[in-house]
């Protein structure tokens, strides 16, 4: 539901905004503050986007918990996508979340709803327990042991008459 009143109120919110400031400062200023705010944040997304993937390289390589430099990525992510959205509310949101404080902020109000039940990192040997030998199957199979299916035999050599797909060189 809360989804659906977020779909609803956002456009709504922005052509409050559009009219409002387009009222107030003129459609040419109010057209150039939105350009400008795309192309601003595409370029400071740009570099905060290389930043979080170096942290995201750093965690993996030290083997430390990624969840939080992948949390700040898809914050980064979803910043690119509000500030490539025309509007000053997106833009506002956008922006916001460049901020690591911000970004901070979102991460430990979601740590305290979120329950993590088990985290594993590589590093350590996983074995699977060993398998029982296979028992001779009866001459009925059970009906989850049948896989239906359609085959065509291949010829192993290729006619020379083949025209070829246009996808290979011959």
């Amino acid at each position: 539901m809360w989804l659906f009143v977020a779909f609803l109120m956002v456009p709504l919110i922005e052509i409050a905004l559009f009219i409002q400031l387009g009222g107030l400062i003129g459609l040419w200023p109010t057209l150039a503050i939105v350009v400008l705010t795309a192309v601003l944040g595409t370029y400071m997304v740009r570099q905060q986007g290389r930043a979080a993937i170096a942290n995201l390289q750093s965690s993996f390589s030290r083997l430390d918990n990624p969840s939080e430099p992948l949390a700040h990525g898809a914050m980064i992510l979803i910043s690119g996508a509000l500030l490539l959205t025309p509007g000053f509310f997106t833009d506002a949101v956008g922006f916001a979340l460049l901020l690591p404080p911000v970004r901070e902020a979102v991460i430990a109000w979601a740590r305290k709803r979120v329950t993590v039940t088990q985290f594993e990192m590589g590093g350590q040997m996983h074995r699977e327990p060993p398998r029982p030998e296979p028992t001779p199957r009866s001459s009925h199979p059970k009906p989850d042991d049948v896989i239906e299916g359609e085959f065509t035999e291949v010829p192993d050599g290729k006619n020379p008459n083949h025209p070829g797909s246009g996808w290979t060189r011959h």
